[in-house]
Formats: structure tokens, sequence, C-alpha cells
């Protein structure tokens, strides 16, 4: 009987895990690993160690094991096969299906890779091997060649028979999509129809249009197509029309929670773990963060640089020293906040590089409205404590800030795009750096335009 532990009690549970497996007592933990769900082990095993995956993992029952082992991250999968024995893991890697394998190839030794591959027999290596022939970013890497297709020319009964002989291999028979004799995708039927139709209807009478991608397509686009659409799967031609494999809708949320993840920490400045935090060893968090700190170390020296430069003007008149945080800090926000949306408008294709001149008008303006409302803040509170001058200083240096910012961060991810670099690259960290060096210089020469120093 599964136990449904609640999330706030999984704590508890993995501290229990822990105290047992420092004791040796497998007999308890088998119990207790055994009576979850597949989907608690799954959170169960990303908090330990290394070490006490690896035991754990071995005290499933076999047929949970597989389920859990497909719901584990691939980089968890990976150190998972390092851990386990030669024998386990070819048995492990035989029973996933071949778009998973892609998936955790991708992440492992290309000796591993080979050595696992060699191990499959012909026609699983052929299929496999079919799929990581394709570039990394392509939906035909991430496609399942286990489908089912129906001939137009087949009858309801005789598909029905066709679908009950393939259910051992398919990776699903909800989705059927209908082909003529050269394979030329013209259609589907879902089972749910096939099993409420005729038995003398043909299924080119009872077919539906279908969605179909490209093999050489990018793979989070089609997976962000095939979510929209709210379609279960889509088929996966060649550029003749034919068809080489389907793409399922959880297959499509995969890919989309890898990318979002990527997304999200890029922009933070950091590079995404590709596994659970608590199970990332701490070199392998100071590796994801070391590169945009330095980044921002060498970038920093420009602000630096700017401030040196205008050093007299901040011994003339010290209390332009005071705003600088508060300029930098509402430069780099508004660059950012930018950025972001402009960011997640590519991801759901709603602009593209094409629309680069009408992003920078639009947040040209959006820019100006915000620096607008600021400036005049600015100009009113900072005119009252300190004196008008000082006041028009920061109110101008706002309006114009606010523009320059919100242009370079709503223009910078679409030519990131159009150079084909990860968008999110062009984000917190370097467009900060790049606002930071130009907000102060803006600063500084409005204030000597006003001031006369």
């Amino acid at each position: 009987m599964m136990i449904h532990t609640e999330p706030q009690h999984l704590n508890q549970v993995v501290k229990e895990m822990k105290d047992h497996l420092n004791q040796d007592e497998y007999a308890e933990i088998e119990e207790t690993i055994n009576a979850l769900e597949p989907v608690q082990v799954i959170k169960v095993l990303s908090r330990l160690s290394h070490r006490h995956r690896a035991i754990v993992y071995r005290l499933l029952e076999k047929d949970v094991a597989l389920t859990v082992f497909e719901g584990l991250s691939p980089a968890l999968q990976s150190d998972l096969l390092g851990a386990l024995q030669e024998h386990e893991t070819a048995e492990v890697f035989l029973e996933m299906s071949p778009a998973q394998r892609v998936w955790l190839l991708d992440e492992l030794p290309a000796k591993v890779a080979s050595k696992l591959l060699l191990g499959l027999d012909v026609e699983e290596r052929n299929q496999t091997s079919t799929l990581l022939g394709y570039p990394d970013e392509a939906i035909g890497r991430r496609m399942s060649p286990r489908f089912v297709a129906l001939e137009a020319q087949r009858t309801v009964a005789e598909a029905r028979q066709y679908v009950d002989e393939e259910l051992a291999t398919a990776e699903t028979v909800y989705y059927l999509p209908v082909v003529n004799d050269g394979r030329r995708v013209l259609g589907e039927i879902t089972l749910r129809s096939l099993l409420r139709s005729d038995d003398a209807k043909v299924l080119k009478d009872i077919m539906r249009p279908t969605h179909t991608a490209y093999v050489t397509e990018n793979a989070e686009t089609v997976a962000r197509r095939i979510t929209r659409q709210g379609a279960f799967a889509t088929a996966i031609v060649d550029d003749e029309q034919r068809l080489v494999g389907i793409f399922t809708l959880d297959d499509a949320a995969r890919i989309l929670e890898y990318e979002e993840s990527q997304d999200v920490s890029r922009q933070g400045g950091v590079e995404a773990l590709r596994r659970p935090y608590l199970s990332t060893p701490v070199l392998r968090l100071v590796r994801s963060r070391i590169t945009w700190l330095l980044v921002l170390a060498i970038g920093g020296t420009l602000t630096v640089q700017v401030l040196s430069v205008f050093e007299d003007s901040l011994e003339q008149v010290t209390a332009l020293a005071l705003f600088v945080p508060l300029l930098i800090g509402i430069g780099g926000n508004t660059g950012n906040q930018a950025a972001t949306t402009v960011t997640r408008a590519l991801a759901l294709h709603d602009v593209e590089p094409r629309d680069v001149f009408r992003v920078l008008t639009r947040e040209v303006r959006t820019g100006f409205c915000l620096g607008l409302l600021l400036g005049t803040l600015g100009l009113v509170i900072t005119g009252f404590i300190f004196d008008f001058d000082v006041g028009l200083i920061i109110g101008l240096t706002l309006l114009a800030i606010c523009c320059v910012a919100a242009s370079v961060g709503g223009v910078m991810p679409l030519i990131a795009k159009k150079i084909k670099v990860d968008p999110a690259v062009f984000s917190n960290p370097f467009i900060s750096t790049f606002v930071d060096a130009t907000g102060l210089i803006i600063y500084f020469l409005i204030a000597r335009a006003i001031l006369g120093i």
C-alpha cells in the first residue's frame, strides 16, 4: 500500500532515511522506500548523497525502479548510473525509450555512452543512434520513433487490430497519425474516435487534420507550439513530409521546464544546475556562479573609471555622490525589466529579431514615461531637500537613464537572438554593467552643463 506523504513531511522521511543508511538498516529502508509513491521516491533520491542514492535505488522494487529512474533529471540519471554496477546500468538503459536514452546520453562521457549503446540490440541501437544524429537543439533528437501509424485505406476494424498488435512497442496509442502509401502524413485519429467508430468505416473518412513539425525544427519552438495548440501530440516529418516520429505533450512539458530553468538562471547571472539544489556538489555551485561574477567584477572597473574621470566634479559638489547608488539602481532595474519582458516575448514568439525597430520605439516611449514620472518626483523631493539645480540634475538624469536603459534592455535580447546567442545571457549582469557606466556618464555630463563645473 502506497503512503501519500504530504510535502511538509518529506523532510522527516529524508531524515529517517539518512539515519537508516548511516546505521546500515537496509530492511527498514526497503520497507519505507517501497511504501512511497514514485514521485515521492524521486524527491527523496534528489535529496540524498551520491552514494546513498545508489543504495536506496537498489532496494526499490523492479517495476517501480524504472518509473523512478525515468522521472529523475538526466544529470541525476547520469550520477546514478555511475554508482550502479555494470549489469544494473545495462538493464536500466535497455528498458528506457530511445528519446529518454538520448537525454541521458547527452549527460554521459563519450566512452560510457558508446559502451551503453553497444549493449543494445540492433534495432534499439539503430533507433537511438538515429535520434543522436540530429542537431542538439532539433526536435528530431527529442521525438519518439516508437509510434503507430495507420494507412488511410484501412477500415476501423483493421486499424483496431493493428493497434492491438503494436501495443507492446508503441510509445503511445492515444495519438494515431494517418499516412498514405508513401508514409506522408494525411491526418490523425485518436484512440477514442477509433473505438467509437463503426468497423466498416475507412480511416480517411473519419480522420481529422493534424499538426506536423519538421524534424530539424528547434525543439523549444515545437514544444511551445504544441502547448499553445493543446494537442496531445504532433507528427514529426522529414523534408518530404514523410512520417519519422511523434512528439508528445509530456515531452514538450519536459523541454519547456528545462528551458525555463536555464533562462531564469541566466537572468540571475548563473548557469542552470540541471539537477536539484541539494544534490549539487558545492564545487558545481561555485562553477555555475563564478563566470558572471568575474564579468561583473571586470565590468565594475568601468564604473570606477567613470567616477575617476569626474572626480573633480564630485569634489566641487559633494551632494552629487549621494545619488550615485540611486541612479545606478534605477537604471539597472529599468534595463532588466525591459530585457525580461522582451526575452519572454521572444520565447512565446510574440516578437522576432526583425521587429527590432518596433521594439526600440516602444521601449523608448516606455522609458520616457517612466523617466518622466520618476524624474518629476526626483526634481520635487531633491529640489526641496537640497536646491533646485541639484533637483533638476536628478530629474533630467532619471529621464535620460530610463530612456537609455529601457532601449538597451529591449534591443539586446533581439540582437542576441539574431546572432544565435541565448537572449537570457544578455540580461541582468550584462545590462546592469552597461547601464551603470552609461548612466554615470549621463549624470555627470548633465551636472556639468547645469552647474558649470
